[in-house]
């Protein structure tokens, strides 16, 4: 740094090019560089502000930013949005271990529980996990960037989605065959 500052002050200086009076030599010197004429009451200032950070020049390189998570209702529950699915697999998840528990403790299937008060329970459920999910999305907080170790929102993700199709293969199976599935 401070080599690259005496170097641009010798060159550019006009105490330099006074000294030198034939100044086809100069350029011969340094054709490829300018030597700035400098008028006499002109003034210059060469600052340099670049310094080595140790914290900055670490072996690994920082992480790119992450984008901002939208908190608008409309994008929370868009068909692509982070709401719907996450919300429908954790009821899916729920419901399915419900559904297999009630089924394998009471031998009732699928469509008695739903008729004989599983409506309250499924209503009741729906709307406390889908305002408990709902809270962090609207505060900004992703599932993504609490998720680590095992328990990770792409293996949530998975897991609701294959609740979801359990659920279906449940009552799908029930209907055919009559009675429970165990």
């Amino acid at each position: 740094m401070a080599t690259s500052t005496v170097m641009q002050t010798f060159l550019a200086s006009p105490v330099a090019s006074s000294l030198v009076k034939n100044r086809s030599r100069v350029s011969n010197l340094f054709s490829a560089t300018y030597v700035p004429r400098l008028r006499g009451s002109a003034s210059k200032r060469v600052q340099c502000k670049a310094e080595l950070d140790d914290q900055n020049m670490s072996a690994e390189p920082s992480p790119p930013p992450k984008p901002k998570v939208s908190t608008k209702f409309l994008d929370l529950f868009a068909f692509s949005g982070p709401a719907p699915e996450r919300i429908n697999g954790r009821l899916a998840m729920i419901g399915f271990v419900a559904a297999m528990a009630v089924e394998l403790s009471k031998g009732q299937d699928l469509s008695y529980q739903i008729s004989n008060g599983g409506v309250s329970w499924f209503v009741g459920t729906s709307i406390l996990l889908s305002v408990a999910s709902l809270i962090p999305l609207f505060k900004g907080i992703s599932a993504e960037s609490k998720s680590d170790g095992v328990m990770t929102s792409d293996a949530e993700m998975w897991n609701g989605r294959f609740a979801m199709l359990g659920l279906v293969a449940l009552a799908c199976t029930e209907y055919v065959s009559g009675g429970t599935l165990l």
